[in-house]
Parts: C-alpha cells; sequence; structure tokens
C-alpha cells in the first residue's frame, strides 16, 4: 500500500505554522537580515505588517514585514513596491529567511 505524502512545506521554525509551499520557492539566492533567504510567489498563514521604504541591497524599495499569524515571529517581509525597473518582478512576492522556517513533508 502506497504512503500518502502531502506537499512539501515551510512551516516557522517556532511554532511550527505552515507558512509556504515549497513549490512556490521562486529563487533560493536572496539574501534577508539574518543570511539566506528564499523569494517565493505566495505564503500562507501569515500577517502583513505596514508599509515601509528599506534601502536594500538591490535598491529603494517599499516592503512590509511578515509575521507568523499564530506566534507572531517575523519571519520576511513582502515586496509592495519596487522603485527600479529591474526589480519590479519582485513586487507582490515575499522574502522568507532560511534561519526563520523550517521544511515539513521532506
Amino acid at each position: 500500500m502506497a504512503e500518502v505524502v502531502g506537499p512539501r512545506l515551510y512551516s516557522c521554525c517556532n511554532c511550527r505554522n505552515h507558512v509556504a509551499l515549497h513549490d512556490d520557492v521562486i529563487s533560493k539566492a536572496f539574501q534577508g537580515r539574518h543570511g539566506r533567504a528564499f523569494l517565493f510567489s505566495h505564503a500562507m498563514n501569515v500577517v502583513v505588517g505596514p508599509k515601509e521604504d528599506r534601502q536594500l541591497m538591490t535598491g529603494l524599495h517599499t516592503v512590509a514585514d511578515v509575521y507568523c499569524s499564530d506566534c507572531r515571529e517575523v519571519i520576511g517581509w513582502k515586496y509592495e513596491r519596487a522603485y527600479e525597473e529591474t526589480q519590479k518582478y519582485k513586487e507582490g512576492k515575499f522574502i522568507l529567511e532560511k534561519s526563520k522556517i523550517v521544511k515539513e513533508n521532506w
């Protein structure tokens, strides 16, 4: 009998709340506040904080911190606006810090 396997997920490292699907990873080559970070097309079970302008490594962006909806741990940010044309592809996408998420169902 075959074992039923669910989708590969990423969860909050603090409370194991599911926050993203592996299939939604766009890139693993990003830099967060605390080291490596992944760019996701979608995130789930998160709360998006207030928008603010931040000067990041790739220029000025309007971003909003992203919190786990269960424990309120800051796990990354959402790109709301990119001011440079070459960075527009990030708009509406999520950065989740590798140090703040764990793999589930791998």
